[in-house]
């Protein structure tokens, strides 16, 4: 089983700082309702908890462009 590392820190009433081994992130928002997340890899998510089992969820990842 690999060792595996990750930190949440609440910085702020809906403000998190995500930690883990490869990256870090910065969500805002709470537990309910929409929330958008911004990685150091690039990635953007935004997502949301609908009533019942069903959540929303879009992902930008951003693309490296090499001239």
């Amino acid at each position: 089983m690999p060792i595996t590392f990750r930190k949440s820190l609440r910085l702020l009433p809906g403000v998190r700082l995500n930690i883990n081994r490869h990256s870090w992130s910065i969500t805002l928002g709470g537990k309910n309702g929409p929330r958008h997340t911004v990685s150091s890899t690039g990635r953007r998510t935004t997502s949301a908890d609908l009533p019942g089992p069903f959540g929303w969820r879009t992902t930008h990842i951003r693309r490296n462009r090499e001239d």
